[in-house]
């Protein structure tokens, strides 16, 4: 389901460019019995075919997401030296949050995503594979 969030957000970005094929991964979740609960995350980056395509991209994420499910709970600059833009949303229905970070600056300007999914229980005798 992670990654098809991921796939979803891609198509969301809208330009021609190349994402990162990283996998996903399995964590605690925060406070809970890590025996008993995970979250999923898939970390990946997007470099677009020419650095200029990214510009505007944020704003229209901030305007697209909601259309699509999602709320923005955070948009604007980070505390980098570079003040790179970032937007925080939540997807109740998916159970997925994303954070996107603009990279303006820089050889290749580019956009990281980590979209984590909600607190799963493991199932009854089962066990989660962390990796």
């Amino acid at each position: 389901m992670t990654k098809k969030v991921s796939s979803e957000l891609y198509d969301l970005i809208g330009i021609k460019g190349e994402a990162s094929n990283s996998g996903a991964g399995v964590t605690e979740c925060g406070g809970k019995d890590p025996e008993r609960y995970f979250q999923i995350f898939h970390p990946w980056s997007f470099t677009p075919a020419a650095a200029d395509q990214l510009d505007g991209v944020m704003g229209r994420l901030k305007e697209e997401l909601p259309k699509h499910g999602w709320k923005v709970v955070e948009y604007g600059p980070n505390t980098s030296k570079n003040k790179s833009m970032q937007l925080t949303a939540d997807n109740d229905k998916k159970k997925h949050s994303v954070k996107i970070t603009h990279f303006a600056k820089g050889k290749t300007p580019s956009l990281n995503l980590m979209v984590v999914s909600g607190c799963y229980q493991v199932p009854d005798g089962e066990k989660v594979d962390r990796f």
